[in-house]
């Protein structure tokens, strides 16, 4: 009796070290990651740097924390963007983290376009700001010296409104 009784309490023993040793005690097959691959940076990215296919990789990260998170989940989704802040080396990317490139550099002339009902008036300014396509920026008019706003267009012009 006392013999089944240690053999018992040793299986328990061995079983109990086995679940906190991390093995697996029943079953033959693996324990496969379950996990949600996202694109990381292959090397650290500083504000500034654009993202390209060369620097990144593919990470697994449980579902749960991806899913929790706004993070990019495809490479179509950041290959083009530039970081806004650091990016680090295998860690998942923040959606708010990137942004557009810019069309418009500040302190670089700018086309500036105004157009009305059978009227065009194409001028030149000075932009006060960098942007990119669809934000106001204000720029100086390189004539007159005044300050206008106007929303980035698509090929990098400034398109005014009538005031």
């Amino acid at each position: 009796m006392n013999r089944s009784r240690s053999s018992v309490c040793d299986l328990l023993m061995t079983m109990a070290l086995a679940v906190l040793c991390g093995l697996a005690v029943v079953g033959s097959m693996p324990v496969q990651a379950a996990g949600t691959r996202v694109p990381v940076p292959s090397v650290t990215l500083y504000p500034g740097d654009a993202l390209s296919e060369d620097v990144l990789s593919s990470r697994r990260f449980r579902a749960s924390y991806v899913s929790r998170r706004p993070v990019a989940r495809s490479v179509e989704q950041v290959v083009g963007k530039v970081a806004r802040r650091t990016l680090l080396r295998g860690k998942p990317i923040a959606l708010n983290a990137l942004r557009d490139p810019y069309l418009v550099l500040k302190g670089h002339p700018v086309r500036v376009v105004y157009a009305t009902a059978g009227l065009t008036i194409i001028t030149y300014a000075t932009s006060l700001k960098s942007g990119g396509y669809g934000e106001v920026i204000r720029a100086r008019n390189v004539d007159s010296g005044k300050i206008i706003s106007g929303i980035i267009q698509s090929d990098g012009s400034l398109h005014v409104r009538r005031p």
